[in-house]
Parts: C-alpha cells; sequence; structure tokens
C-alpha cells in the first residue's frame, strides 16, 4: 500500500460524510467497539480485528458468477456490451429454470478443492436477483420457472459442507432506471435489497460489493450500507471491489479487504493504519467471470497452485471464479482442475491455510512463511531428476538461500516424502541455504515445501 493510499484512507475517515463514521474511531486509530487492539505509533502494524484475522485464515475460496447472462454463454457483460433491450433481455427470465442448481453440490466441490469459503453473485450487473427481492422487483429468481430462493438453498449447503458462505451484490445497475435518473430511490433499493441479505440467510462470512467505480463521483451513502451491515451481521467481512485500475486501494474505513482483480497481490504496508485491512485477489480461470462456450483459455492447476502461493506469499486470499452453465452446475474441466489443484491444498495445509508472511525472502518467486511458529520455505521452479532415457529438462536442484530466518534450524525436509536436505545456516545474518533436490521421477506438485524443525 503506497504513501498515498494511506493518506487517502486516513482522510477518508472525516471526510465520509457522516460524523459517526469518524467519531467511533478513538486516537489510536482503531474503531471502538469492534474487538481491535490498539495501533501503536505511525510506524505500527494494527492488530487485526478477529473477524478479519478468521478470514485471512480462510486462504482460498470459490467466485461465482451465474445468473439470467449464463443461458446464452457470452460472459456477464453480454447486456451491456451487445446492447440487448431490456424487452428482450427480459425473455431470459422465462427460460431460467436452475435445475441444476445445488447449493450443497457446488459448497462439496469447493471443499474438494481445498477452498474454505464461496462468494456467489446474489445480483449482478444485469439486476437480476438470486433471491426473493420480497416484492422489490419482478427480476428475480422467484419469477422465473425456476421459482425457489436460490441464496437460501447456495447458504444452507455451504453450511452443510463447512464452507463459509459469502454474496457478492452488485451495486452497478443495468435494469434498475433510478440508477440513472433517481439515484437516491436507486439507493433505497439497494439498501432495501442489502437488508433482505443480512436477515434472511442465517449468518453471512461477507459481503462482496462491485460497481462503485461506475459512478466515482457520485454520493453512494456507504455508511448507510454499511451500518445495515453491521447492525445485522456484526461480524462479516466487508468488501468492496475497486476494480481492475485501482488494485489494493483502500476505500471506506468499515472496508475489512481490499482486492487485486485479475492481478496477483502486492504487499500491504499497514503501518500506521487505523485498522488492520486484509488482502484478497479474483480471478477469472478463463477470459470471462460468467461461463463463455467459445473461451478455451482456461489455466491449469499448475496455474492455479502457483496463483494461490503468489496470494499467500504476502498474505492474501485468493478468490478463484467458476461461471457455472445455463442450469447451474460447475463444468467438467473447471471442477476437475479445482479437485486437482485442491489435492496440492491438502498436502501442504498447514502451511496454506495458517502460514503468514515472516520477511523470509529468496530470489526469484521462493519465500517463506510463519504457521504459528512453524516455518516452511516455498520452492518454485523445480525440475524432475531420473534416469536419462526418460527425464527432460533440467532438475533445477541445487542451493536455494533464504534470508529473514531467526530460528535455529536443527532439519530441513521436503513435507511431501520427508527427504532430508542438507542446509547451512547463518544464524546472526538470518541466512539459510537449502540444497534442494529434484522432484523423484513421476512426481510433480509444482511449488515444493520444505519443512523447517
Amino acid at each position: 500500500m503506497t504513501a498515498p493510499h494511506r493518506r487517502e484512507f486516513l482522510k477518508g475517515l472525516v471526510s465520509s460524510g457522516v460524523a459517526a463514521a469518524a467519531a467511533s474511531w478513538n486516537l489510536t486509530g482503531v474503531r471502538s467497539g469492534h474487538g481491535a487492539e490498539p495501533a501503536g505509533g505511525a510506524d505500527e502494524i494494527p492488530v487485526p480485528l478477529p473477524r478479519v484475522a478468521r478470514f485471512e485464515r480462510l486462504a482460498y475460496g470459490m467466485f461465482i458468477h451465474w445468473g439470467l447472462y449464463s443461458q446464452l454463454g457470452r460472459g456477464e457483460w453480454v447486456m451491456n456490451r451487445e446492447k440487448i433491450a431490456k424487452s428482450d433481455y427480459q425473455k431470459l427470465r422465462d427460460t431460467f429454470t436452475a435445475e441444476k442448481f445445488d447449493g450443497r453440490r457446488l459448497a462439496g466441490i469447493a471443499r474438494q478443492a481445498g477452498m474454505k469459503y464461496i462468494t456467489l453473485t446474489s445480483r449482478h450487473h444485469d439486476g437480476f436477483s438470486l433471491y426473493d427481492t420480497r416484492g422489490l422487483s419482478d427480476h428475480d429468481v422467484m419469477h422465473t420457472p425456476a421459482r425457489r430462493d436460490l441464496i437460501a438453498d447456495f447458504t444452507a449447503g455451504c453450511r452443510a459442507e463447512g464452507i463459509v458462505p459469502f454474496l457478492y451484490h452488485t451495486t452497478l445497475d443495468w435494469w434498475q432506471d433510478s440508477f440513472h435518473q433517481d439515484f437516491a430511490a436507486y439507493l433505497d433499493y439497494l439498501h432495501k435489497s442489502i437488508e433482505i441479505l443480512c436477515t434472511q440467510y442465517g449468518p453471512i462470512g461477507g459481503f462482496w460489493f462491485d460497481g462503485n467505480w461506475s459512478k466515482k463521483d457520485a454520493d453512494w451513502q456507504e455508511d448507510r450500507m454499511y451500518a445495515i451491515i453491521r447492525r445485522h451481521q456484526p461480524e462479516a467481512i466487508i468488501v468492496n471491489n475497486t476494480g481492475l485500475h485501482e488494485r489494493g486501494r483502500l476505500g471506506h474505513p468499515e472496508i475489512d479487504s481490499v482486492t487485486f482483480e485479475q492481478g496477483r497481490p502486492t504487499p500491504m504496508d499497514r503501518r500506521g493504519l487505523p485498522k488492520y485491512v486484509a488482502a484478497e485477489m479474483c480471478q477469472t480461470m478463463n477470459r470471462h467471470w460468467g461461463i463463455g462456450v467459445n473461451d478455451f483459455a482456461y489455466m491449469a492447476p499448475p496455474q492455479i497452485i502457483e496463483n494461490l502461493c503468489a496470494c499467500r506469499k504476502v498474505g492474501a486470499n485468493y478468490l478463484l471464479n467458476v461461471g457455472p452453465t445455463a442450469a447451474g452446475e460447475i463444468p467438467d474441466y473447471e471442477s476437475a482442475a479445482l479437485r486437482r489443484s485442491g489435492d496440492w491444498v491438502r498436502m501442504h495445509a498447514d502451511a496454506i491455510y495458517d502460514g503468514k508472511p515472516a520477511g523470509i525472502e529468496a530470489p526469484g518467486d521462493d519465500f517463506g512463511l510463519d504457521a504459528d511458529g512453524r516455518l516452511y520455505l516455498l520452492v518454485h521452479h523445480l525440475g524432475v531428476r531420473g534416469d536419462a532415457n526418460v527425464t527432460v529438462g533440467p532438475t533445477g536442484a541445487g542451493p536455494r538461500t533464504f534470508t529473514g530466518v531467526r530460528q535455529k534450524v536443527s532439519k530441513a525436509e521436503w513435507l511431501d516424502n520427508g527427504e532430508a536436505l542438507k542446509f547451512e545456516q547463518d544464524l546472526p545474518a538470518g541466512k539459510l541455504t537449502v540444497h534442494c533436490t529434484g522432484f523423484p521421477y513421476g512426481t510433480n506438485t509444482v511449488v515444493r515445501v520444505v519443512k523447517l524443525s
């Protein structure tokens, strides 16, 4: 986080438009009544609120973009990009059956993928709601052949599988005329919608907003909207996406996590902030958020694993998107790739979920994590060792030097097979050199993890 961003955040405490939003911050810069430890001086990092600490340990989540647009299979912006008239777009409601949408099945896939939470689009920019808007609009799932509240199905399914449900909700709306004609009336509609989500579906892990970037100079009345959430869901994480061009930017003081859309996160500079703010990277598996039936540019498990590691390197969560089919199920390839990546996550669960940046650095992509006193080194770009007649490419074997290792090391071993590794340590200098071996033939975990004892 850059110094200008930090200044903007601090300035927001007194310029957000509602005195209470600033007055409830004490002189140490910690919001009163929310369980945080006071931040110290200007260079000290505040202690995370309990909900933020829990969020960071979730580590890895599934993003789901699904709605009316999924029937067209040309991405979630199809209404806007192809200038489809509302009268024509409305006809998609007549064929929206959600016949294969099963919240528990979705949550089961997420669990097998090693994901701890799911963020589902309860309403996207086309204004269509996957929940019963209770008379606010007829542009919802209850006015389709599905005729069932899919958010109720989703939240129940998540809880049955031990997955934390998060809800995405657009703030931008192409459907509501009031968005352009009477913004105050539109915000009333938006806030009533959020109150439904806060009160009808039990505890929600977080709310993920998107669209404020569409009216940069508008008064979005964020104080009012976030107050609704804090009143009904005080432990929910609040996110408001700053978009492709403002990755990592701080916003309203109530925000719990910044976003990095479609780009690897950079380290957060939290020194002197009034509260600890988490970070999350959201990314598509292909080139669309909603399903693109003619998009073949999908990521594979190696890219997923490397991106997850890049997020955890800087302490950020990884929110990986899937676009279900028109009927509401995750396509076979995406499901298989997620499950296979999940095998890797389970092998390295301690490091991935509990590991935090600890100042352990190395040249290139290698780095170290501290999981409550247990140290792990994540090693990239290794090759396979084996018979020269069948082994392709270099092994990548050799010394890898890490700095910032302040604990005395008695043993270094590969986490996957327990193979002991030679190492030298210069403890006063905080330097550790581990002699890494290549993967045994028939093995390649993409990113290999050294466990230090």
